[in-house]
């Protein structure tokens, strides 16, 4: 992939492109994303996108590696209180469900099993260490903190785009969303504190 734009005006398009392409490939996948809607949309040409990206998979593993990045930097983990945790990526899901899709068509067209990144663009790392130093402590109950991490996750994902029960979304009653994160919260202190 190549380096970002340093102008301004290549700056522009460089992040109209990954913004249109967000909503693209959330909404079609990876295959079924189309590179003349994304450079029609961004009010680009594709001999820009192909410059800054490389190809379609360069620019997907853009979107959805800063995808995971911003998962990390706006919930950033607190294995002291993985109750708290779980809300604030319920949250997130809310704000920003295209990037829940993202993930969810990476699992599905790239890796179906397994982590769903490789082992050296995993980013969970500090997560593992907070968890297994939480252990440690007596503050989460133990097992892999892999599976511990997992676990919140998956149950913060209970009302995401991709439920198979139900989505939620940001335009419901808040009185909703605050009976759903206090049932998330004591679901999940009841699962991972430490008896």
């Amino acid at each position: 992939m190549a380096d970002q734009p340093l102008t301004p005006r290549g700056a522009a398009t460089y992040r109209r492109i990954l913004d249109v392409a967000t909503q693209e490939f959330a909404e079609h996948g990876i295959a079924g994303a189309r590179i003349e809607r994304i450079v029609a949309a961004a009010r680009s040409n594709k001999a820009q996108l192909y410059a800054y990206f490389g190809n379609k998979d360069g620019l997907f593993d853009a979107i959805f590696f800063g995808s995971l990045e911003r998962i990390m930097n706006v919930a950033p983990i607190d294995a002291a209180d993985l109750a708290d945790w779980a809300v604030r990526l319920y949250d997130e899901y809310l704000r920003r469900p295209d990037l829940i899709r993202l993930a969810t068509w990476a699992r599905l067209e790239r890796r179906p099993s397994g982590h769903l990144v490789e082992d050296p663009d995993r980013l969970d790392d500090l997560k593992l260490r907070a968890i297994a130093e939480a252990q440690s402590a007596g503050l989460v109950r133990q097992g892999d903190p892999f599976d511990v991490m997992a676990m919140v996750i998956a149950m913060s994902m209970a009302w995401s785009p991709v439920s198979n029960v139900y989505a939620a979304t940001a335009d419901e009653p808040p009185e909703v969303h605050e009976q759903r994160r206090a049932l998330l919260r004591e679901s999940v202190r009841r699962a991972v504190v430490a008896d």
